[in-house]
């Protein structure tokens, strides 16, 4: 399936909704620190709700950490982004692929999105809007990933 990574999360119930969703998939969380909360807090497990005992859950110390146990999947590392032109659905993912979503207050380092920058991916919105809510993001690129890879649960 597919792996959803989480850079600097700073809200406890996006992660905890996150982690439902990737229960839901068969997906893996990849967190990044730093965090904005305790993993163990009260919220995250309340988004998760019973989920959150069997999400596959993976954290890391820095950025650093995740590219070096990760440094061979590079070419399918895809950055979820206000700040690129490719709509998400114009991508072309595969099972394992790697979903990456910044913080909820500041969003990805864009040194770490000029690791693959051709993977750079957005959601369109209206003119009125700026962003919407990582969980939402997070469903909307997973469910389009899930879909074009035709991968069956």
């Amino acid at each position: 399936m597919f792996n959803i990574v989480l850079v600097n999360p700073q809200i406890p119930q996006n992660t905890g909704t996150i982690g439902r969703l990737c229960v839901n998939t068969n997906s893996t969380l990849h967190i990044i620190k730093p965090i904005g909360f305790d993993l163990s807090e009260k919220a995250v497990r309340r988004a998760g709700l019973d989920y959150w005992k069997d999400l596959d859950l993976r954290v890391y110390e820095s950025l650093d950490e995740f590219l070096q146990t990760h440094k061979s999947s590079l070419q399918r590392f895809f950055f979820s982004t206000t700040k690129a032109k490719k709509l998400y659905h114009d991508a072309k993912f595969e099972d394992g692929d790697f979903l990456i979503f910044g913080s909820e207050t500041s969003g990805m380092p864009q040194e770490f999105m000029q690791k693959n920058e051709n993977n750079m991916i957005t959601i369109p919105m209206g003119e009125k809007g700026r962003s919407l809510n990582l969980a939402i993001s997070v469903g909307i690129v997973l469910y389009d990933a899930i879909r074009q890879s035709k991968v069956k649960f």
